[in-house]
């Protein structure tokens, strides 16, 4: 990020709705602004920055200019009065539509074994890549089909875990926000009957079929080639053997949690669909019964790739149980929800690693009424408590957001989304506007306005990450990076060599590199862009 950007006005690049708040960060000297319309030059709002904020995360003295008061549609910049230029934005009644659907249409860059092509793939096709058989380890003899799925992050493997939550987290978007989904047909499949997003999610069900174990139900903990391609090698140069790595319980119960969920909500669109989902999660929750004590899963020898290693698994198996009686209300995995709950786990986060969070909203949207009175309110009061927290954090922060400064790590901008994700799922539980509008600051941010002023997704904004850690991106040979991809954000501890060359010494939001060498902080991954798709959707209801 060049240092013209650094210190001066920030803005969410997507834009602002016309109603609503409206605020700008500077970091600068300057008081005094205007609201440039981009389009005659004319100044249109003039205002002056409220008292800054020392803000400990990016290093700088934060104040705020409130332009909410310019409600009319356009295009604009924000000028000091040191000539200091924000990006440009617009205002207008649904800024994020488009940012939507391009975080949206992601996922189908991200798909594997297919060729992408024409008018859905745009610059960025391939060809079809890694159609062979997979060789399951300890199994040398036995070979399966693998192909299909989603590719996980800027390498080729796919992931049972990380794979579910990303599933979860569309399909919840669905579930709550329908109504932003709706008239959209960007893929080959759009058919005018199921929603463009359940299309897209199936293609990645379809792949998790695959992954459940025959006979036993248990599901493969990932499918990878023994070590990660170069960094300009395209998807279909990719030939190295694919292995199926071991069952582990993380996976299975990741698994059975969002098949039990796909159950529920593609029955209205595909009876027999929805009934396969649920006979796997029956099935791999039969897996978990029966292995109720199983070591958390580490990479196989000779195998390199993200490993993706869960040493607690009562949290998958919660959000199984929880998922499974929501869609059955079948009283025996009400039992095991609620026998699990009573364990010590993360109850309120959404991470891969984390899914208790998941349980808990499967639990709560099953309603009050046909819930165990006192572990409702119990897991009601504990996600409104920490909504709450997130709440307090954010209002302290000198760019808005719940993250402290230990917070930055690999990964922060899942962080960014995944608090904003839970702080939409208070809003939808308590009624309170207030976690919506600190959400949608945390949107804010994503897009630009933060202290190094860049637009954390590819496409979309004046001054949007460019060269993101994905190999599709460094190798086809196109300018502009796939569209519409989630980068990790900055990460304090500099786990890549380039960062460490680089950034030494920098405040923890300063810790982000846009270049391709910087997979600590400027790789993009499926479950980065999920929460941001349900974010997002969120205000284009």
């Amino acid at each position: 990020m060049s240092e013209q950007h650094l210190g001066a006005i920030t803005v969410n690049q997507a834009g602002y709705p016309s109603r609503g708040e409206k605020l700008a960060k500077f970091t600068g000297e300057t008081s005094r602004y205007q609201v440039i319309d981009a389009a005659t030059g004319n100044v249109v709002y003039t205002g002056q920055t409220g008292t800054y904020v020392e803000d400990k995360s990016s290093g700088c003295r934060v104040h705020t200019g409130d332009f909410s008061a310019l409600t009319s549609p356009g295009k604009y910049r924000i000028e000091g009065a040191a000539g200091e230029r924000s990006a440009a934005f617009v205002i207008a009644d649904k800024p994020y539509y488009e940012l939507q659907q391009g975080l949206l249409k992601a996922f189908y860059y991200y798909r594997c074994g297919a060729q992408l092509d024409g008018e859905y793939a745009g610059a960025w096709g391939h060809k079809a890549c890694h159609l062979a058989e997979g060789t399951v380890i300890g199994q040398p003899e036995l070979k399966r089909d693998s192909s299909g799925g989603w590719h996980d992050a800027g390498d080729y493997g796919k992931y049972s875990g990380p794979g579910a939550k990303a599933v979860a987290d569309l399909l919840l978007a669905w579930e709550l926000y329908p109504a932003a989904f709706a008239g959209v047909h960007t893929l080959p499949e759009s058919d005018g009957v199921m929603p463009d997003i359940l299309l897209e999610c199936r293609v990645e069900l379809d792949w998790l079929f695959k992954m459940q174990e025959t006979g036993s139900g248990g599901v493969y903990h990932k499918l990878t080639t023994q070590h990660f391609p170069g960094l300009d090698v395209m998807p279909e140069e990719d030939t190295a053997e694919l292995y199926f790595s071991p069952v582990s319980a993380t996976a299975t119960g990741d698994f059975a949690g969002v098949m039990a969920m796909a159950a529920r909500i593609y029955q209205p669109f595909d009876e027999a669909y929805a009934a396969r989902c649920l006979e796997a999660a029956r099935t791999a929750w039969s897996w978990l019964t029966a292995h109720p004590h199983v070591p958390g899963f580490t990479n196989p020898p000779g195998i390199t790739t993200g490993e993706y290693g869960d040493e607690v698994d009562s949290d998958e198996r919660f959000w199984a149980a929880a998922e499974l009686f929501r869609t059955t209300g079948d009283e025996s995995y009400h039992s095991a929800a609620r026998e699990l709950a009573k364990l010590s786990f993360p109850k309120y986060s959404l991470g891969w690693g984390d899914m208790g969070g998941y349980g808990t909203l499967a639990y709560l949207l099953q309603g009050e009424a046909g819930t165990d009175p006192s572990l409702y309110a119990k897991l009601r009061e504990g996600l409104l408590a920490e909504a709450a927290r997130l709440l307090r954090q954010s209002r302290e922060d000198g760019y808005r957001i719940s993250l402290l400064e230990e917070d930055y790590i690999w990964g922060s901008n899942m962080l960014v989304m995944n608090n904003a994700m839970l702080l939409l799922m208070a809003e939808h539980v308590s009624g309170e506007p207030e976690y919506a509008a600190c959400a949608l600051d945390h949107l804010h941010y994503l897009l630009g306005r933060n202290v190094l002023g860049i637009s954390y997704v590819s496409g979309f904004g004046e001054h949007a990450v460019r060269h993101p850690h994905h190999r599709p991106s460094v190798g086809d040979h196109v300018l502009d990076p796939v569209p519409g991809l989630v980068a990790g954000g900055p990460d304090r501890g500099l786990h890549d060599e380039y960062v460490r060359e680089h950034l030494q010494g920098k405040p923890a939001a300063q810790c982000y590199a846009d270049h391709e060498d910087s997979y600590s902080t400027n790789e993009v991954t499926i479950y980065w862009n999920s929460p941001a798709v349900f974010v997002t959707a969120r205000f284009n209801c």
